[in-house]
């Protein structure tokens, strides 16, 4: 792990935006800059941070956890279910195949949380008991492990997500292909199950996570990042046992935000260097635990290492 004094110091290294001329059309995401280029797509992951759906800081580092966290994850689940990485040039970049996005975001539970009007536990505390079609046993509590895990789909958009779809409005609607959206849903729980399996070995909970499919040749592809701490909510299994469960993810910057009294309207307040360091902790610590091997950070300055590393490309 990389010390406090270090990740101080990284600060002023944030990647907030990567500039490469002539590498093809530029699309800003919330967190990464992503370059079309033929049948292929450049993604650069940056520092920003996403939550609340609004960049609200810079965390050092963090972009290089995404990148190589998720690139890990595509070849630990590649034999469940075809991925769009092609190649990883530099530990903030992948090389992605071009692909059909598909209008949905998968979110898979294996726990039953949530503090929002859309979240699981609010709608089953509310008495509902069949939240996005799914049927719920009584007598559950905030927190506690579902009896396996389940599918709660939303529609795919940068505002209104946690829009309540059930699977038959899903097929119904003509959103995805009813044999397509078997097929989605099989091989979520399946890589679902995978990373719980990894993430409890590493001392970790995978609560819940958000998957992104496509098509490529009409095959269903897993896109974008797969079981990071800002796709995943990870608590600590000793932080659960002692019923306080701790966020390794991006639910942590939440927390804080919240106890800003800030919602995510209007100019957010600034994090002192002390909290961005602790964050960068929380992911660096979440990949160290999750693929046993030490983080150890790109020579800086980042824009230029990935203009040199992307040079090639740009031809």
């Amino acid at each position: 792990m990389l010390s406090q004094q270090d990740l101080r110091e990284a600060i002023a290294n944030c990647v907030d935006n990567v500039d490469v001329p002539n590498l093809g059309e530029k699309i800003k995401g919330k967190v990464r800059d992503i370059y079309s280029q033929g049948d292929t797509r450049i993604l650069i992951t940056t520092d920003r941070v996403s939550a609340f759906d609004q960049i609200l800081g810079l965390i050092p580092c963090k972009g290089q956890v995404l990148n190589q966290l998720s690139a890990w994850w595509f070849e630990q689940t590649q034999d469940i279910v075809a991925n769009h990485m092609l190649s990883v040039p530099d530990p903030n970049v992948m090389v992605g195949q071009e692909a059909q996005a598909l209008p949905l975001e998968v979110v898979v539970r294996g726990y039953i949380t949530g503090v929002t009007s859309t979240s699981l536990w609010t709608l089953y505390k509310n008495g509902e008991r069949k939240p996005y079609g799914i049927e719920l046993p009584d007598g559950l509590s905030k927190n506690d492990a579902l009896p396996e895990p389940i599918i709660t789909p939303t529609t795919k958009a940068e505002h209104g997500h946690d829009e309540r779809i059930t699977s038959a409005e899903i097929v119904e609607s003509g959103l995805v292909d009813a044999d397509i959206w078997s097929d989605i849903q099989q091989k979520a729980i399946a890589v679902f199950k995978r990373g719980q399996s990894i993430a409890e070995k590493a001392g970790l909970i995978l609560v819940d996570t958000k998957y992104e499919f496509g098509l490529i040749d009409g095959e269903v592809t897993l896109i974008d990042e797969i079981h990071t701490p800002d796709s995943s909510r990870y608590w600590t299994k000793s932080s659960y046992k002692a019923g306080k469960p701790e966020n390794y993810s991006k639910e942590f910057l939440r927390e804080w935000f919240k106890a800003q009294g800030y919602t995510g309207d209007g100019d957010a307040p600034k994090m002192p260097d002390e909290f961005i360091v602790q964050v960068a902790e929380r992911y660096i610590s979440a990949y160290e635990m999750l693929t046993g091997q030490e983080f150890i950070p790109a020579e800086q300055p980042a824009t230029q290492r990935i203009k040199r590393n992307l040079a090639s490309l740009a031809k």
